[in-house]
């Protein structure tokens, strides 16, 4: 078996390589670093095992040589074996001495490059290294040399002297003596600087300042510095998005919260996955649908689970609804009826119970048959409802919301008041996330809510509720949040 010696990239998990992706997904021994985003570990398989070796200035897990032996021991058994490190392996990964450990064990390995931080903080930052008419050329050099060494390798006069770009990595520390070395070598002290600290992380920090004032500029580590003329250089992206530098949290199903997840990154928000509830298959039996009028769903969730393991373990398919008239509490869940083929009859104007009941016609006839397929505790709002109009209905439970088990170190942060905004889609997240939290936050930060029943189980719990989704849906969810927080944060 081969040990994967794979470039995690600067922070970012979406730069992580494709490869890098695929190796992840079918290890059995991950050893990763002290920046591996929690991300890229999520991606490797329910049971491997995760040996951390992460190394920060005064703490170390494993030291270069337990590193080297682990991957030994670890590679020696056969099973696949991933050493995810930051940045990438040959650019002061220290991936060198671990591949000749390796090799000199007799084992199979393989380099898969990552992302320098060198090239991928200054690009978040909006810092081209190289820039035409600027600097033609860029010299990567660390600033934390072997303490054991009893010379140094970096000639900084030399340095000062090539011009173009000089990118210093682990060199926070070590400015006032790197500094004023360079200003000795024929720099100027108002030379540009550009620190990126945590590059292209939702903190990410950039500091400029010029080379002579660099030593008290407050620049701490981790940063990738940039010193010459493009650290002057200001196309910023990454930090001018909407949401950046904000902490959202999002209490949805591991099953549901990726779409949500997703969207607010690339608005620039750290968001905190806290699922107050999980979703749990049931046993589904559909009945005969002959001889009902209405198929009604009120999740995307219900309906995956009556059309996987509903009709087709029994043989069937979207024709056995050939003859029903199909309503959907609301947009997302009728996107997710029209990838098994099924074009709805009805969707409410507003995406809750007591719109749906508004919007729906009298019964053909007295007693016409609804069956409703939601999940196995829920509001009785719609069969009570149908029930007054004059319908028959039963109800087929579908899957079961359950209490989740999140991250505690998120819950201590949510629980201490420490992010910018809660985010809730259904009243079992208000309920479930308030039980796991004992009692509400304080501060307590923005409540975003999808829709009026959520707001109101929020409110009887003790939430102030700032803003209510409208449309009652994720996109308007998100845009809501937009709004909102931006606002809140001025008046605070």
């Amino acid at each position: 078996m081969t040990v994967y010696l794979v470039g995690a990239g600067p922070g970012d998990p979406g730069l992580l390589t494709v490869r890098g992706a695929a190796l992840l997904r079918r290890a059995e021994v991950v050893v990763y670093d002290r920046l591996a985003s929690p991300a890229l570990l999520a991606l490797a398989p329910a049971g491997a095992e995760l040996i951390t070796a992460g190394k920060a200035p005064g703490q170390v897990d494993l030291t270069q040589e337990q590193i080297n032996a682990v991957l030994v021991e670890k590679g020696a058994t056969g099973r696949a074996v991933v050493r995810l490190k930051g940045g990438d392996p040959f650019v002061f990964g220290r991936g060198g001495e671990e591949a000749e450990a390796l090799a000199a064990a007799g084992i199979r390995f393989e380099v898969v490059p990552g992302i320098t931080s060198s090239i991928g903080a200054p690009a978040y930052a909006g810092i081209p290294v190289t820039h035409r008419g600027v600097s033609t050329h860029f010299t990567v050099v660390t600033g934390h040399e072997d303490p054991a060494k009893d010379r140094t390798d970096v000639d900084w006069a030399a340095l000062a002297k090539t011009g173009g770009t000089l990118v210093v990595l682990m060199g926070a520390g070590h400015l006032p003596e790197i500094a004023p070395r360079l200003i000795d070598g024929g720099l100027p002290a108002s030379t540009p600087v550009a620190a990126v600290r945590n590059g292209t992380r939702p903190n990410q920090i950039t500091v400029r300042t010029t080379l002579g004032e660099a030593a008290s500029a407050g620049i701490k580590a981790p940063s990738a510095i940039v010193i010459g003329e493009v650290a002057a250089l200001d196309l910023s992206w990454f930090e001018s998005r909407p949401l950046f530098g904000k902490s959202v949290v999002v209490t949805r199903a591991r099953e549901q919260a990726s779409a949500l997840r997703a969207r607010l990154e690339e608005l620039g928000a750290e968001v905190l996955e806290l699922p107050s509830i999980e979703i749990e298959a049931v046993d589904v039996t559909v009945p005969d649908l002959s001889g009902y009028e209405w198929l009604v769903f009120t999740s995307p969730n219900g309906v995956g689970a009556f059309f996987e393991r509903g009709l087709a373990p029994s043989g069937r398919d979207s024709r056995a609804l050939g003859g029903l008239r199909v309503a959907a509490i609301g947009p997302g869940t009728a996107r997710e009826l029209a990838t098994h083929g099924i074009t709805v009859d009805l969707v409410p104007e507003r995406f809750v119970a007591e719109s749906l009941l508004e919007a729906f016609p009298a019964p053909s006839a007295a007693g016409a048959k609804v069956l409703l397929a939601r999940a196995e505790q829920a509001r009785d709002v719609l069969p009570e409802g149908l029930g007054e109009r004059g319908y028959t209905v039963e109800v087929l439970p579908v899957y079961r919301t359950v209490a989740a088990t999140p991250d505690p170190l998120a819950v201590e942060r949510v629980r201490a008041g420490e992010v910018d905004a809660l985010t809730f889609t259904s009243s079992s997240t208000v309920t479930n996330l308030l039980d796991l939290l004992g009692a509400v936050p304080d501060p307590q930060p923005l409540v975003v809510s999808i829709g009026p029943v959520t707001s109101a189980t929020a409110v009887e719990r003790g939430l102030r509720v700032d803003a209510e989704a409208d449309p009652h849906t994720i996109e308007g969810l998100i845009e809501t949040l937009l709004s909102a927080l931006p606002e809140r944060l001025r008046r605070s």
